[in-house]
């Protein structure tokens, strides 16, 4: 077993316009919070003792930080984008992380949610607990969004 030395974690989302897409997706990274990290993507499992916290504290510039993420961009004028991660848990605090996408706030969230239900009954634990994070954005030019689970 190899230990995270993970102990809290928080939901971020932030949307953005730029002059390309992934200007578009860098402009929704900071608008998150999380633009001058190294985000290290890794799987949808919440350790049982990290703790879900509102806001992430001031992180280093250019630390490594672990994360799961849902975003979307898009150069076509008028799409409306929308990125959320939901977080489910159990009693015992062990979870999942989910990502999803949409056309609104509202689909993207409803998605997240159903995909961590689904990955409880595949699990066939309780689920006690679940939090979302999203952001939605109607594109001028180039435009961008993100919703992330950040472990730190």
């Amino acid at each position: 077993m190899i230990a995270s030395g993970v102990k809290r974690a928080a939901l971020v989302s932030g949307a953005a316009e730029g002059t390309t897409e992934l200007n578009a997706f860098d402009g929704a990274l900071l608008a998150a919070g999380i633009g001058d990290l190294n985000l290290v993507r890794v799987t949808s499992i919440m350790p049982p003792h990290v703790e879900l916290v509102e806001t992430p504290p001031q992180l280093p510039k250019g630390a490594f930080v672990l994360v799961v993420y849902s975003a979307r961009t898009s150069s076509v004028p008028g799409e409306n984008l929308a990125a959320a991660v939901a977080v489910g848990r159990a009693p015992d605090g062990f979870g999942v992380v989910m990502e999803a996408q949409g056309k609104d706030r509202t689909q993207a969230e409803c998605e997240a949610r159903k995909k961590v239900e689904e990955a409880f009954r595949m699990r066939g634990l309780e689920l006690s607990e679940v939090r979302v994070a999203a952001a939605e954005h109607r594109v001028r030019r180039c435009g961008g969004v993100v919703a992330a689970c950040l472990f730190f």
